[in-house]
């Protein structure tokens, strides 16, 4: 009998509405929007990014069918946050703020995300 394999949810360095930029793959340099974080495969989808088309069957309320354009995913790992203070890609960390919490920082400038 196989064991189960859990998923073991872990903090990213990117949220949803943050604006990335693309460092590897196909779509390097690139710019954009989170749009959604899907923690269980290491992906995202970003705004305007990745643009893949989806074919769409004829029904009763659409009988053509239609070519649908949307986003697909990248991985996490080929991302990079945008410092809001300066426009520029940086590496991020985690640090306690004044009420004991953990936020995320620029390492770059050092200035709280």
């Amino acid at each position: 009998m196989e064991k189960k394999k859990t998923v073991v949810p872990h903090k990213f360095h990117i949220k949803t509405g943050d604006t990335v930029v693309v460092i590897g793959g196909n779509h390097k340099g690139q710019r954009g929007v989170i749009k959604e974080v899907i923690r269980e495969k290491d992906r995202a989808k970003v705004e305007g990014v990745n643009m893949i088309t989806k074919h769409i069957k004829p029904t009763a309320q659409n009988p053509q069918g239609e070519l649908k354009k949307e986003e697909g995913t990248i991985h996490i790992s080929n991302l990079m946050l945008v410092d809001p203070a300066t426009g520029e890609p940086t590496r991020t960390g985690r640090r306690l703020n004044d009420k004991g919490k953990l936020q995320r920082f620029s390492k770059k400038t050092g200035n709280l995300i």
